[in-house]
């Protein structure tokens, strides 16, 4: 047997003495990136091949010595073949360079982009100006996000604000709130449909639209001055060099509906119009304006969810014109079950804790359709003029019903005895938001040193929430005995509207200067935006007919109750107001070059001009009003490559934070225990940023960044108590002294052949000290409401926030896989008016996977699964009152829950062709 096994092991270092392993790169002959997927084989013989791996490197084994002919091929390059000869028992190493097909490098083109791959984005962090973080379109595509803001979450230093339906909704970057960070398309900001503020929805943009999405952590003096968090770019797809067409295909399911119906509602029941705009404010309705009655609620089982995308592309004339189209509907049906908790401050009780007054049983049912067109042209007159022209429409339909048990616990509250009070509310709402977007780019070469570009953006959005209505009914319960009628009180039914227009135009100017001193890029340019916006609201109050309907005699289900109308003209107020805001800007700033160093000093004038007119104002307050400023914005960017693949970066910028639409218009809104006040000497917070950061990138696709970053931020916009008149307190946004913002970021990427991991780490942490309400008792021991000043974060802030991403790719498998992980720690979300009531988000792990199989004809099927966890929202206050142990889900362990809601996972199965 020795013998045996002496002999195997003899023949085989024979045979292994005869051959040899070829090992390399391959990379795009124009751009240098590194190719994945390239299939690498001996020349008839087929045995012998392989791919390219995630680092572009391949490793072909066992070549038979002699000469032999290594055939390199992917679609859209040309076929490369390489000669070499291959001694005994040796290891050679060959690096490729493959040209796309159809390229003339001496002719005037369609630049080749390499915007959608990871090599373009590891190549754009690494020469910007800016500290960027970079995600491409190839990596989005394999990832299980489906819409921009769920891409987001991927990056350092990134946390969400999410939705009822738990979808990510607003990014809140570095710890600084959404209301610090602007969103841009292609570069330039858009129109915003919120009803009060500037900031814009993420989530109504389907992910697979963009080539790549571009988070820039600093500016410089050619940005707009209003990015403290980040700059969020949404840079679009480019047209293609050749003919493409991609389309794309899925349904899926909500694992929610398996244990429960979807709640629906007729939006032909709806009325679209309030009467008082659509017959004028002096009309007064009547319930036959409104269909006598409201839209039935149908329990079903929801269609699957679906998503159906096609883009297609091409070039013209010589390559010389560029066009590309491109279309995404998805079709979301989404469930949410939720455990709230009302809770109040005591006020005969000192212990500054709250305690809970009553509990709701909320159900969510959701159906959300999201459309998006694209279309883009881009022309080269010649090697020195080019043109663009970008259009976009985003739409959003989304229609929720909200069913609600609540039970309260009042002087009337004794179980024991089954005396309890109930009430039950349906709340039927759709929002219809939309956005478009035009904009054409000119590019201008004038002469070798002095180029232009300018910018003209046309954007308008409109948010529109019609008859939102809602349902209330009743239940006194005496010895478990009681009947359900409809609250005397009345339901509330409301129409709000709300448009936003954008007229904005840039220039920039460019003069490169080259000497023994180095060289130097001379920029200079302005801006100027005037934006109109208006807003329409009118409440109905609709009432039980003879005062009391009772469930089980007048009616069955909410859509038999009869009505009538208890203020025929309807109830308008503060939110009824046009705004509008002109600003001006321009911008000097230099660049110097010279061996490894690049630094860059710009300063940049802002001019806003920011006003309001108020359709219904309170009698002692001016309808109108302005608020005009100008800024002058400083910025410092240092960075030194100490070799070629390594980077220390510095910087130093100024940055504001405008007030918001609403918030300066002088409004009142009384709720139950305080009154809520517009604040018209509201000012813009300014904010000093501070970075460093090093670069590594082993390899054009990988990379290690270390950063941190302070912000010290001047007058920060918060809610708090403040003085209204000098002789009474309200909750209003207000200047609260000065707060300060520390943190620090890592980032990896590294690549295993078919193996990947991302990474990024970030700590923050933040302060602010704003008055607190509570109640005590004063010397005569009257109870009196007293305020006492109280530190803590930031709102949105966690201090902790990790993104983990293993990917699997193998190119002779067709398949690749992503599982990500990711982490959110403990976050203020709701700043509150009273003493140690602020409502915290508990921290969370979430878990998301992704796969797909390709095959040669073009095709892929794929799998995406999200929240496989099934992370529920947790909010709490941080006080504990012993009073509270006994009802649901409370405990002895120092916090009092005020929410608690669960998801569930939620699948999609599709399709991919590409051709």
């Amino acid at each position: 047997m020795r013998k045996i096994i002496l002999a195997f092991f003899l023949t085989l270092g024979i045979f292994s003495v005869k051959s040899t392993n070829i090992s390399g790169i391959v990379t795009d002959a124009e751009t240098g990136e590194l190719l994945v997927g390239v299939t690498v084989f001996v020349k008839d013989n087929l045995k012998y091949a392989t791919s390219t791996g995630l680092d572009g490197s391949f490793n072909l084994r066992n070549i038979p010595s002699g000469t032999q002919t290594i055939v390199f091929r992917l679609i859209s390059y040309e076929i490369t073949e390489q000669t070499i000869q291959i001694s005994d028992n040796s290891n050679q190493k060959i690096d490729i360079q493959l040209l796309p097909q159809g390229l003339e490098l001496t002719a005037v083109t369609v630049t080749a982009s390499s915007k959608s791959t990871d090599y373009g984005a590891r190549k754009l962090e690494k020469v910007s100006p800016n500290i960027l973080n970079v995600v491409s379109s190839n990596f989005i595509e394999n990832s299980p996000d489906i819409t921009v803001a769920n891409v987001l979450q991927r990056i350092s230093g990134v946390t969400l604000e999410r939705n009822s339906s738990g979808e990510g909704q607003y990014a809140v970057l570095r710890g600084m709130d959404k209301r610090y960070n602007i969103s841009l398309v292609n570069g330039v900001k858009i129109a915003s449909p919120d009803n009060k503020q500037r900031y814009i929805p993420l989530d109504i943009f389907p992910s697979e639209l963009l080539d790549r999405l571009i988070v820039s952590k600093t500016r410089t003096a050619d940005l707009e001055g209003d990015a403290t968090g980040g700059a969020i770019n949404m840079d679009m797809k480019d047209a293609p060099r050749q003919f493409t067409l991609n389309v794309n295909g899925s349904l899926g399911y909500n694992a929610m509906f398996f244990e429960r119906d979807f709640l629906a509602f007729d939006q032909n029941k709806i009325t679209m119009t309030a009467p008082n705009e659509k017959f004028g404010s002096d009309y007064r309705a009547s319930m036959s304006d409104f269909g006598n009655t409201i839209s039935p609620i149908h329990n079903k089982k929801p269609l699957p969810n679906g998503i159906l995308g096609v883009s297609i592309g091409n070039s013209f004339l010589n390559n010389r014109l560029g066009v590309i189209l491109a279309g995404n509907y998805q079709n979301h049906n989404k469930g949410t079950n939720t455990t709230l908790f009302d809770t109040s401050m005591s006020q005969t009780d000192e212990s500054k804790a709250v305690g809970i007054t009553d509990m709701h049983e909320r159900t969510y049912s959701e159906n959300e359709i999201k459309t998006g067109l694209h279309a883009k042209v881009d022309f080269h007159l010649n090697d020195n003029h080019k043109f663009e022209f970008y259009n976009a429409y985003i739409y959003n339909k989304s229609m929720q019903v909200r069913d609600s048990k609540s039970i309260s616990y009042s002087f009337h509250y004794n179980p024991e005895q089954g005396n309890y009070d109930y009430s039950f509310q349906t709340r039927l709402r759709l929002i219809k938001q939309n956005i478009y977007a035009s904009t054409l780019i000119g590019h201008h070469k004038i002469t070798p040193k002095f180029s232009l570009n300018w910018v003209g953006i046309f954007s308008h959005a409109k948010n529109n929430r019609p008859d939102q209505t809602y349902i209330n009914l009743d239940q006194l319960t005496t010895n478990n005995q009681g009947v359900i009628f409809v609250d005397a009180d009345g339901s509330p039914r409301r129409w709000e509207h709300n448009t936003d227009r954008d007229l904005s135009g840039l220039l920039n100017l460019t003069y490169l200067l080259e000497g023994d001193m180095g060289k130097f890029t001379l920029q200079g340019g302005g801006l100027y935006r005037d934006k109109k916006r208006d807003n329409f609201y009118v409440s109905y109050t609709i009432r039980p007919l003879n005062g009391r309907q009772n469930k089980g005699e007048d009616f069955n289900t909410i859509d038999e109750i009869q009505w009538v109308l208890s203020n025929p003209q309807g109830s308008v107020g503060p939110l009824n107001y046009k705004a509008s805001e002109d600003i001006a800007s321009g911008y000097a700033q230099v660049k110097w070059e010279k061996d490894r160093w690049e630094a860059i000093l710009g300063i940049r004038a802002e001019y806003t001009n920011q006003g309001y007119f108020m359709f219904y104002p309170n009698a002692d307050d001016d309808p109108d009003g302005k608020q005009i400023y100008t800024d002058w914005l400083p910025n410092v960017n240092i960075k030194y490559a100490y070799n070629d693949k390594a980077n220390i970066r510095a910087s130093y910028y100024r940055s504001i934070n405008r007030p918001g639409f609403f918030e300066i218009v002088p409004y009142q809104m009384k709720y139950e225990d305080y009154d809520e006040y517009g604040n018209p000497d509201l000012k813009r917070a300014i904010i000093d940023n501070a970075d460093l950061r090093w670069e590594y990138f082993p390899t054009q696709t990988e990379q290690i960044m270390v950063g941190v970053f302070y912000k010290h931020i001047q007058d920060p916009i918060e809610y708090a108590y403040h003085t209204k008149n000098y002789r009474q307190y309200g909750y209003m946004p207000v200047n609260l002294g000065n707060a300060d913002n520390l943190g620090g970021e890592i980032d990896v990427i590294k690549y295993f052949r078919e193996f990947g991991i991302k990474a990024n780490y970030t700590y923050t942490n933040s302060s602010i000290i704003t008055p607190k309400a509570f109640f005590t008792r004063n010397e005569s021991g009257s109870i009196i409401r007293a305020f006492e000043d109280q530190k803590r974060p930031l709102v949105g802030q966690a201090s902790h926030v990790a993104n983990l991403a293993l990917l699997y790719k193998s190119v002779d498998k067709g398949f690749d896989a992503q599982v990500a992980f990711s982490y959110t720690g403990d976050k203020i979300v709701i700043a509150s008016h009273y003493l140690n009531s602020d409502y915290w988000q508990k921290g969370g792990f979430y878990l998301d996977i992704s796969g797909e199989k390709k095959f040669k004809n073009g095709l892929a099927i794929y799998l995406k699964a999200n929240n496989l966890l099934n992370t529920p929202n947790i909010e709490y206050i941080k006080t504990h009152n012993p009073k509270n142990n006994d009802y649901p889900l409370q405990s002895t362990s120092g916090n009092t829950i005020i929410r608690k809601e669960y998801y569930k996972p939620s699948f999609l199965l599709g399709f991919r062709y590409k051709m």
